[in-house]
């Protein structure tokens, strides 16, 4: 039944003037996904710098000599082992990343949702993109560039930039990796896009890196990768590979048996366990992919100032901050690691 035209309702109230007279119905909490996990930070270690840039050396043992042998008695002659062992000095420029904070003082004393200190609240949030920004950063195929202190900022070499050695790439591309000439880490040139292949690319990559000594631990890419690369391994061409899945008992009455849609740890060729992991901050590049395999103690992040908020001079009736940090990427020794680019995370892997 209609209710009667003369009742004063909600409607009515609703309709004055001005926004009318109910009070909105506003949770008091903000309600923010974004604050994710930083699955490359927290893999790798942390170091710090004393300079902008910072060098350290790689080097490694000889290969096995099987003509080894020397006859009884015989005196030591050159040419001695020890000058073939001299090792490559490598580095990395420092890179300055920024947040800044401009809140007036109206709005830190005004009644907000969620009742926070909106200065406090907004410093809060900076931080946290700083920190996804340096994760997406040290994975990026960025070369390396000095800071001029005048027009150019200073940029560190990321990750996708240093591996060389252990790798896989697309057709017309071209490797980057530390050029010892101008000490600068140089950006890898994109190849044609092609689909992740199980054999030829990632088994093949893995190969390398035993055969160089790398202990890998880890491979990570971006989700849509990682996704396709789940689906393989899941069908009938990938479970050749794989143990067969058992039902999960989770000890309820009545049982009940999980459906795993989901492989996140693979045992190598080479009895080397890795560990599947997405990174939801790593980016894309002109639409391709790559998958990193990392071995988590021969990479960190360093810092010659870590992260600090200092207070901006006042201007009027504002509050004004700053957040910095001052980093690098130290890929300690780059055989250590193996990565597969220009993949198309669009296609189905094979």
């Amino acid at each position: 039944m209609a209710a009667p035209a003369d009742y004063w309702d909600e409607s009515d109230l609703k309709a004055l003037v001005a926004g009318g007279l109910v009070n909105e119905d506003v949770m008091q909490k903000i309600w923010d996904i974004s604050r994710i996990p930083l699955p490359f930070s927290d893999l790798v270690g942390t170091d710090t710098c004393d300079n902008s840039y910072s060098e350290w050396v790689q080097d490694a043992l000889a290969t096995p000599n099987i003509a080894n042998k020397a006859i009884s008695g015989a005196d030591v002659a050159a040419p001695y082992d020890s000058a073939t062992s001299n090792g490559k000095r490598v580095g990395n420029n420092c890179q300055n990343s920024i947040k800044t904070v401009a809140v007036s003082e109206r709005a830190q004393n005004v009644s907000v949702v969620g009742g926070a200190d909106e200065y406090a609240r907004q410093l809060m949030l900076r931080q946290q993109e700083l920190r996804r920004d340096v994760e997406a950063i040290a994975l990026t195929p960025q070369a390396s560039v000095v800071d001029t202190g005048n027009a150019v900022a200073g940029q560190s070499g990321g990750f996708d930039a240093w591996v060389t050695t252990n790798s896989s790439i697309g057709a017309t591309g071209a490797l980057g990796g530390f050029n010892t000439g101008t000490k600068l880490v140089v950006a890898p040139t994109n190849g044609t896009k092609r689909a992740l292949a199980f054999d030829a690319h990632l088994r093949a990559v893995i190969e390398s890196v035993y055969n160089n000594n790398g202990d890998i631990t880890v491979a990570m890419s971006v989700a849509a990768v990682v996704k396709r690369l789940n689906t393989y391994m899941l069908s009938t061409a990938g479970l050749q590979y794989a143990a067969s899945p058992v039902a999960n008992i989770s000890g309820e009455v009545p049982t009940a048996q999980v459906q795993q849609a989901y492989i996140n740890v693979m045992r190598t060729d080479f009895g080397i366990t890795l560990t599947i992991m997405p990174n939801r901050l790593q980016q894309l590049y002109t639409t391709a992919a790559s998958l990193f395999l990392i071995d988590p103690t021969k990479v960190a992040l360093a810092y010659l100032k870590n992260y600090s908020t200092k207070p901006l001079a006042k201007l009027g009736l504002s509050d004004r901050s700053e957040i910095s940090v001052d980093w690098t990427l130290k890929v300690y020794q780059e055989k250590a690691h193996g990565v597969i680019r220009d993949i198309d995370p669009t296609l189905a892997v094979v």
